[in-house]
């Protein structure tokens, strides 16, 4: 096919990969990847791949993905590390709070434990009528 070999050229020199890596996390992949268009503008694709199965067993790979220019790098990267630390420290809280719960009961226990019981007199409901 007359052309074919054009379009590939193109396709190559508009986005020249600078760099990818793939991150499996769990059920889904992450593809970050560095790219250059001919005017060596640079910009991330950032992709999150996931295996979905269909009621035959089949499988497809549903995509999403974000385009990150160089202008928006800077303010992309602070928004993303604050959100990250927020979660982490809310992940923090919460497992402290797990902890404290824990240790609640482990001392409620130990209390319970160390209680002495008295022994009771058994008592029949015939006994209650007068």
């Amino acid at each position: 096919m007359e052309g074919y070999g054009k379009k590939d050229d193109f396709v190559k020199k508009n986005r020249e990969d600078i760099y990818s890596n793939a991150v499996r996390a769990g059920k889904r992949t992450y593809f970050f990847d560095a790219k250059a268009t001919r005017n060596e503008d640079y910009y991330l694709t950032i992709t999150e791949s996931k295996k979905r199965y269909d009621k035959e067993g089949n499988y497809t790979f549903e995509k999403h993905k974000i385009f990150l220019y160089k202008e928006d790098f800077d303010k992309f990267s602070e928004g993303l590390m604050e959100a990250i630390e927020i979660l982490k420290k809310a992940n923090n809280s919460v497992e402290e709070e797990t902890e404290d719960s824990v240790k609640q009961i482990e001392t409620t226990s130990e209390i319970i434990e160390g209680l002495e019981v008295e022994s009771f007199s058994q008592v029949e409901f015939e006994d209650l009528t007068e």
